[in-house]
């Protein structure tokens, strides 16, 4: 699995505790984590959690990644902002029973920490067991087993619902104020990882126009 992690500017700092401690976890299972920062609290790329939401709109729906890790000071304002966007299902995290179950039980594709309420004393280990119940398992299993089918079919239905709910995500990208979206994918590390990850040719398509590359 391929994951993005992305901070937003509050916990930008926070950027390389979190990044280590994911990418170790996820290392034991196969996993890939991808550094989409904000990369520092001196990054001059600025992230609000809203640009959050919407880089992790845009790397969900274009397949570059399989799952996005995101956060901002309660964790709250980020899952709004990327529950706002099709195919993107956020789970708000806050230890690592909610990691699990919300993998089992809802079968996301993105969480939400938060990175300063509660973060004191041993944070970095609760970090540590969240990632690590967050990737032990494939998801969408049930919790516990004998709900697994219910859970099942309401998924199913969520993502159905989601679909009538939703735009597809080209026409938000063509839709929402291009320089917000320019704003959020305008930096290197992202001209330099996404296109080569980038399924979608569309999408593709209209964001090197939007960067004016080729």
């Amino acid at each position: 699995m391929r994951i993005a992690l992305i901070n937003e500017n509050s916990q930008a700092g926070k950027n390389e505790l979190i990044f280590n401690i994911l990418n170790n976890v996820a290392s034991k299972y196969g996993d890939t984590v991808v550094n989409y920062g904000m990369f520092g609290a001196d990054d001059k790329h600025s992230l609000t959690y809203v640009k959050a939401g919407l880089l992790a709109g845009i790397l969900l729906n274009s397949e570059a990644v399989d799952f996005v890790v995101t956060g901002c000071g309660t964790g709250q304002g980020a899952m709004l902002a990327l529950n706002s966007f099709p195919n993107v299902l956020c789970g708000h995290i806050v230890d690592a029973s909610d990691a699990f179950m919300f993998r089992e039980i809802n079968d996301g594709n993105a969480v939400s920490l938060a990175y300063a309420k509660g973060f004191g004393w041993g944070a970095e280990l609760e970090l540590e067991n969240i990632f690590d119940k967050l990737l032990s398992t494939s998801g969408g299993n049930g919790y516990p087993k004998e709900r697994a089918v219910p859970e099942k079919q309401n998924k199913l239905i969520l993502d159905d619902v989601k679909n009538v709910t939703h735009k597809d995500m080209l026409t938000i990208l063509k839709s929402i104020d291009q320089q917000f979206l320019k704003e959020t994918i305008d930096y290197q590390f992202f001209r330099d990882n996404f296109f080569t990850s980038c399924k979608d040719k569309k999408i593709e398509k209209y964001l090197r126009q939007i960067l004016k590359i080729k």
